[in-house]
């Protein structure tokens, strides 16, 4: 498997060096402080669980405001370029209280209380030559084997190595070696829920066959957990005006280990969703089909230890991801752009997934999600790119799937972001 697929990057450079090599990003630097740049995104999330089983905490309720500041200087000139990224996080809690916690977006005191705030720094040196630059330290990373989590208040934070090459028009590389993830509402160094990394490696990239089409190949290991296969497939097919298909196939290939599962074996999982979205003026349905083959206990496609983001599937909506073992979901869904109507910046979406035959230790299971969101981004003025974002989802499962996916429950989210560049 692994040599096929690396057999099919191969091919990928090959063809890549057909195309005429992008012009050098470093012999184009301005200087470390030149290029620089400071943004700071300034968020309010309000948050609510309201559990309808029997669960031992029916609601969960909480409302904080973050401050995300992220750092990038310029890289000094010359043949090898030297840079410095920082990132600085700050949490302060607005309300929530003991009995209402649970939600994930605060540390948790061994009195069973929210902290008031909780903040994290970090930083990373980089190297630059020509169009590929070399990354150690702290930062966010979002590739389709390792991607950092940005769904709470704040967002989670990786360390370790981190290259990206492109070199080749069309063709991005990336590898990278990891020994620490932080969870997005603690800020002590390797605080994943999932357990500490020993060590998380992967190598893959992403090719633009035509302004059409595009294919993505990655492969991880995190030690003594598991081995992860990724594979995409994305076609846009212009129709006519204001019209167009879009087609997206993910899949996913994890390999278990013995010492991950405590079932005394190996267990594998192959997970796939292909979607298919149709665009007409405003108005957007997407239909999409996810199916999962092979896991463990009720569990399917795994992910967490190599980040809270990593899950590139169709089915992974706001509260489920419809990953559970052998099961099949389907998903039917609407989007409608107000612009066409004289609203600028405002859209709503709904969808509605079902999922079933999920192999579980009782029996099959079953599971399904409705969400309903409205956004709107304002346009102009001085709140220009001010944005409000209300997602509202319930959710079910049958007394087979429920002790491993949770009970019932609405999840309703209120956000708010301002986005602040200083340079």
């Amino acid at each position: 498997m692994q040599v096929m697929k690396w057999s099919v990057i191969a091919l990928a450079v090959a063809a890549g060096t057909t195309q005429m090599a992008v012009a050098s990003q470093q012999s184009e630097s301005n200087g470390f402080v030149d290029d620089s740049k400071l943004n700071i995104l300034t968020r309010s999330l309000y948050m609510n669980r309201d559990f309808r089983g029997d669960a031992s905490q029916s609601y969960r309720e909480a409302w904080g405001l973050g401050f995300i500041g992220t750092y990038e200087s310029g890289f000094t000139q010359g043949t090898v370029g030297v840079g410095v990224d920082a990132i600085g996080l700050l949490g302060v809690k607005l309300d929530t209280g003991r009995g209402r916690v649970g939600n994930g977006l605060f540390p948790v005191g061994s009195d069973g209380r929210a902290e008031d705030d909780y903040s994290e720094a970090g930083a990373a040196i980089k190297f630059r030559v020509s169009n590929s630059v070399l990354k150690y330290g702290d930062q966010f990373v979002a590739l389709p084997v390792f991607s950092t989590d940005d769904s709470r208040l704040l967002p989670e934070t990786a360390q370790g190595f981190l290259l990206t090459s492109n070199e080749i028009e069309g063709l991005e590389l990336n590898a990278g070696h990891f020994t620490a993830l932080n969870e997005q509402n603690q800020t002590y160094r390797d605080s994943s829920a999932d357990g500490p990394i020993e060590s998380l490696d992967f190598i893959g990239g992403t090719y633009g066959i035509s302004d059409n089409l595009s294919t993505s190949l990655y492969y991880s290991d995190v030690e003594d957990a598991f081995q992860k296969y990724y594979g995409n497939l994305n076609y846009a097919v212009p129709l006519a005006e204001s019209q167009s298909l879009a087609f997206d196939f993910n899949i996913y290939q994890s390999e278990y280990e013995q010492e991950f599962t405590n079932t005394g074996s190996e267990e594998d999982n192959t997970i796939w969703s292909l979607s298919g979205a149709y665009s007409f003026d405003a108005h957007t349905v997407t239909l999409a089909y996810q199916q999962s083959h092979g896991g463990f206990d009720g569990l399917g496609y795994y992910y967490g230890v190599d980040g809270g983001g990593t899950v590139w599937l169709a089915n992974s909506v706001q509260y489920s991801d419809f990953n559970g073992e052998d099961e099949k979901s389907w998903q039917v869904r609407y989007d409608l752009n107000m612009a066409s109507y004289g609203v600028p910046g405002l859209s709503f979406m709904t969808r509605y997934l079902t999922g079933y035959d999920i192999s579980t230790p009782t029996g099959e299971g079953e599971e399904r999600e409705w969400d309903v969101e409205a956004k709107y981004v304002v346009q102009e003025g001085p709140a220009k790119d001010l944005s409000l974002r209300l997602r509202h989802a319930k959710y079910w499962s049958d007394s087979d799937y429920e002790p491993i996916n949770g009970n019932d429950l609405t999840d309703v989210r209120l956000i708010v972001q301002y986005p602040l560049s200083i340079m």
